[in-house]
């Protein structure tokens, strides 16, 4: 009887990671694809795509623009999103909760809906160049994952740590940053790394905040879908996913070291 449970939850596995990582592995065979129509699977080996890529200046251009619109956007939201998560979890206060479901609210409205409401305010009313809105969107869209994350770091943290550093002669902003941050470093690099990823991504806001010569990576992908079929686009995103899993890669060793750091 365990045994054909055991049989059973295997194969049920087995199916979900088919089911997840099927896709991904066709993409990464069929981007090695040598003739000009993307198929799977392949008729034969090359690199003629990878090569394309580089030699196709938009990609560049748009990868360079994503880069600095969301470490820039991040570092922002992460200069306003510590200061908010301590505040919701440190203190209680009038109105806390309607605080917090404001900066939750660019999670649950959809993309489509908060992407037109920046076209009709950033710029339209606004008048603001697409790169200074792009950066403004992409800091709001990150915002809440930088709070609900960090808040959440700080949720089981005993605040008296902080009262007993004051108590000794620390200042509350130097109690804050030789106590409270030292012990969510790894929760301020997880909603980092979640908020680069949601960022750098991102299409549904990112298409009202984009115009001619200054798009996205992922808004360029689209652009180029929509007149070549060629595999460049499959080799792309294996190059995402291979620096996807690099970065995640690294935070995760930042995650151990801090707490190595800390034992």
């Amino acid at each position: 009887m365990n045994q054909s449970k055991n049989l059973a939850l295997g194969i049920t596995t087995f199916a979900i990671f088919l089911f997840l990582l099927g896709p991904l592995a066709i993409i990464f065979v069929a981007s090695f694809e040598p003739t000009s129509v993307l198929q799977f699977p392949p008729t034969g080996f090359s690199l003629e795509w990878y090569r394309n890529i580089f030699s196709v200046s938009a990609f560049m251009d748009t990868f360079k623009l994503s880069m600095v619109v969301s470490l820039l956007g991040n570092l922002c939201a992460l200069l306003l999103g510590i200061p908010a998560a301590y505040a919701l979890s440190r203190f209680d206060f009038r109105g806390k909760g309607v605080l917090n479901a404001l900066f939750v609210s660019p999670i649950l409205i959809p993309g489509t809906v908060l992407g037109f409401t920046f076209l009709r305010y950033l710029i339209v009313s606004y008048s603001l160049p697409l790169e200074a809105a792009l950066f403004v969107g992409h800091t709001i869209i990150m915002l809440p994952f930088i709070i609900r994350v960090i808040a959440s770091s700080m949720a089981n943290f005993d605040f008296s740590i902080e009262e007993a550093a004051m108590n000794l002669g620390s200042s509350r902003v130097g109690a804050f940053f030789r106590v409270i941050i030292p012990n969510i470093k790894s929760g301020i690099i997880a909603g980092v790394l979640i908020a680069f990823l949601e960022s750098f991504n991102n299409v549904d806001i990112s298409v009202f905040l984009t115009g001619p010569g200054i798009s996205t990576l992922p808004i360029q992908m689209l652009t180029y879908v929509e007149h070549y079929f060629d595999p460049t686009v499959a080799a792309i995103s294996v190059l995402l996913m291979i620096f996807t899993a690099l970065f995640m890669f690294v935070i995760e060793r930042l995650v151990g070291l801090s707490h190595f750091t800390k034992r």
